[in-house]
């Protein structure tokens, strides 16, 4: 049967064709740059309909011309509801109507709640309602993508301009070594980001450094801290993540039965055993520094040869997952003597001074403080307690010790809105308290609301506890957000919104202590109001407890007042969200990023750079990209913002350098192999104990048998490393001594 053409296909020769022609050709779909080439969005492997970029080119011929894309099918019949002038009324009418309804609505949330939120992007204007208030009409999807689109233009800054180099400094555009062949400080450091931001092609590029350039057999000290919770971490973590989220960053390269399955483990397995050796002093404590050559531990530079109390008492979440993943016992008893030493030394109500020597175990002065030096001993306590799913109380008991001793000698008030401090002992108990908080005491709160629930909810803790939720309990809870609003307003008192490294504050005199009548702020809203101007970063001087000047309490000096993108404020803003489901701390949060944005971005695709003075407006940059920023800072904006069920709190313990790692059970192999000395009434060793720090296992709490600490063995899962006894090498150069990351 011959073919017979539909009776409506177009006639090309027709004469009439022509007027058609000019009338497709003068819509304006021909040429438009819009849709020309290019101009439509194809699938990321670059397939879509074929021609497709040159079907709305003027000089190409469509796939079917008498049906554009988007023209219309005709142009002579229009109802009036398509005339372009009432559809475009009838907008401009419902924008009106919709920005009438947001100022309105302002105004009545300020009537309502006395709370005054604060203004930022996504909170400010008429159609601030539109994206703020309870959670339901925030988009934080897009708030987070915006922290990931942060943390791609800092990374691909630095792949640009430092690949491979341990520093980054984005304004210069140059990178600098610590070691010869460099230590990956920054690209380890930020692996499980890559990983939990989904960004494969990066994290694909990350790891083929790590394969073919990262060997840790280099003559150089590297301070044993430092190196342990940011390289060891971060490696572990990148395990971690890739074994137990597959879908994550998903690389074939790491499958079962590739060849880079255990290229994580195996790097930090070789790192791990080269770390040990700065456990080789004589009391257990380990040296600050370590050579990754020849393992020799060596004293500090500074401080007298003294380690400081936080290195010594924050490797052990590191070294017991790696003991855990390997069988090697070596590692957990390593790591638990150190805390056994520590503890030994009967520090009076739980409060470490934030120095201590390799050499006797002893302390070295009296100073007491929960920022830098002294900081993540507290947190490392509370977390092995957790990390061991809860089978070792020993470390909740020093948990606890320690913060009743933080109520009775650090906490106290500030002078005009009685904010809550943590306050410094520098020359120990008894003494003065020095007015004064790192911002690393910011860890915290959020640490504290994670003893109180051990990562559930306050709801899921008090269904949990079945009625017996204590008041114990209920007051860390209460802490937390004291502490927390004390943090925010760090950020709140500055020009920039962004907190300085230290913050002094005006307290009464004497200062209040929590036995006092103290009228603290509500913790429910937000006391640092906006002022007159609705400008979010100024200073204000009302609170809601009725006091004035607020802004007075804080003050940051000139040689403190510089922001090296620490991550401590949002890392509690992360815990206090998850734990108590109060969005404010989510926008807290939003506030604080935005203010990053502002004031320490170097420009388009530049990164980010630390700053000299958040109270100078423009900002001085220090050009410097610290690694924490990638490794800590962004990824808790970026769990602040995602949903709640991302790496559950209660399934994981989170390091003091934000690398993620599971909760196990002691099983056969591990348990506590020491006991706590007996405490008096004031928390002092009792008089039967002994004395000397490292004088045995004494008697009183704990579990479990002390084990007999195994000789140095590398392990199976990586290539045996042989250190013949060496002739006396040259003195080794140390590597400079990074920003602490705790």
């Amino acid at each position: 049967m011959s073919f017979v053409p539909p009776s409506n296909v177009p006639r090309f020769t027709d004469p009439q064709r022509r007027f058609e022609d000019n009338r497709w050709e003068s819509s304006g779909m021909v040429g438009n740059a819009r849709y020309g080439h290019g101009g439509r969005s194809t699938t990321g492997s670059g397939r879509g309909i074929a021609g497709f970029g040159s079907f709305l080119d003027k000089n190409e011929l469509p796939m079917y011309k008498d049906k554009p894309y988007g023209y219309a099918t005709s142009t002579r019949l229009h109802h009036w509801w398509r005339r372009k002038r009432v559809v475009v009324t009838g907008v401009i009418a419902l924008v009106g109507l919709l920005y009438w309804l947001g100022v309105q609505a302002r105004s009545w949330d300020a009537q309502a709640n006395g709370e005054g939120r604060l203004q930022g992007a996504g909170s400010s204007g008429g159609f601030g309602w539109l994206r703020r208030g309870s959670g339901s009409t925030t988009d934080w999807d897009e708030r987070r993508e915006r922290v990931k689109k942060a943390f791609v233009s800092s990374w691909d800054a630095y792949d640009r301009h430092a690949w491979g180099y341990d520093e980054f400094h984005p304004i210069a555009k140059s990178g600098r070594q610590m070691s010869p062949k460099g230590l990956g400080w920054i690209i380890v450091d930020s692996l499980d980001t890559l990983i939990l931001m989904n960004l494969t092609s990066r994290l694909s590029h990350a790891r083929e450094w790590l394969s073919t350039s990262l060997d840790y057999e280099q003559d150089r000290q590297v301070n044993t801290f430092e190196t342990t919770i940011r390289m060891l971490g971060g490696l572990l973590s990148a395990h971690y993540l890739s074994t137990t989220y597959p879908d994550l960053a998903p690389l074939s390269d790491d499958n079962v039965g590739a060849p880079g399955e255990d290229l994580y483990l195996e790097k930090a397995t070789d790192l791990a055993y080269r770390l040990l050796g700065a456990f080789s002093s004589n009391s257990g404590i380990p040296y600050a520094n370590v050579n990754l050559k020849t393992q020799k531990g060596d004293p500090s530079d500074l401080d007298g040869g003294a380690s400081s109390t936080a290195e010594a008492g924050s490797l052990q979440l590191e070294m017991k997952y790696i003991a855990h993943l390997t069988g090697e016992r070596n590692y957990w008893d390593k790591a638990e003597k150190a805390i056994q030493v520590i503890d030994d030394n009967g520090a009076q109500d739980g409060l470490v001074p934030i120095f201590i020597y390799a050499t006797t175990g002893g302390f070295r002065g009296d100073n007491i403080r929960l920022g830098s030096r002294g900081d993540s001993y507290y947190e490392y306590l509370i977390k092995q307690y957790l990390q061991t799913s809860q089978q070792e109380p020993i470390y909740l008991e020093m948990w606890k010790d320690a913060l009743r001793g933080m109520r009775k000698h650090l906490l106290t008030y500030s002078k005009a809105a009685n904010l809550t401090v943590l306050a410094e002992l520098p020359d120990g108990i008894g003494r003065a308290l020095s007015p004064k908080m790192d911002h690393l005491v910011c860890f915290l709160p959020g640490t504290i609301a994670l003893g109180a629930t051990g990562g559930l909810t306050v709801a899921g803790a008090k269904a949990a506890a079945g009625g017996k939720w204590s008041a114990e309990q209920e007051a860390d809870m209460q802490l937390a957000r004291e502490l927390t609003q004390t943090c925010w307003g760090m950020y709140r008192a500055t020009a920039t919104g962004l907190a300085g490294e230290i913050t002094h504050f005006q307290l009464h005199d004497p200062p209040l202590r929590p036995s006092d009548d103290v009228r603290k702020p509500a913790t429910t809203g937000d006391i640092f109001r906006q002022d007159s101007s609705g400008n979010s970063n100024s200073h204000s001087d009302s609170s809601s407890s009725g006091g004035s000047g607020w802004s007075s309490d804080f003050i940051v000096k000139p040689l403190d007042a510089h922001n090296l993108q620490r991550p401590e404020t949002v890392e509690s803003l992360f815990y206090m969200w998850r734990i108590t489901r109060d969005e404010r701390y989510r926008h807290w949060g939003w506030e604080m990023f935005e203010s990053f944005e502002r004031h320490t971005s170097v420009g388009p695709d530049g990164g980010f750079t630390s700053i000299n003075d958040v109270n100078a407006v423009p900002t001085s940059p220090r050009d410097n990209m610290e690694s924490f920023w990638l490794a800590e800072t962004l990824k808790y904006f970026y769990l602040l913002f995602s949903p709640p069920d991302l790496l559950p709190l209660d399934q994981i313990v989170i390091n003091t350098e934000a690398h993620v790692f599971p909760r196990f059970a002691l099983g056969k192999l591990f348990s506590t192999g020491w006991r706590r000395k007996l405490r008096d009434k004031n928390g002092s060793l009792a008089p039967s104990s002994p004395t000397a720090a490292g004088a045995g296992s004494g008697v009183g709490g704990g579990v479990a048998q002390p084990a007999a600490a195994a000789p140095a063995v590398a392990p199976t899962v990586v290539r045996t490393v042989v250190v013949a006894p060496p002739p006396p090498p040259p003195v080794p150069v140390s590597v400079p001594v990074p920003t602490l990351g705790s």
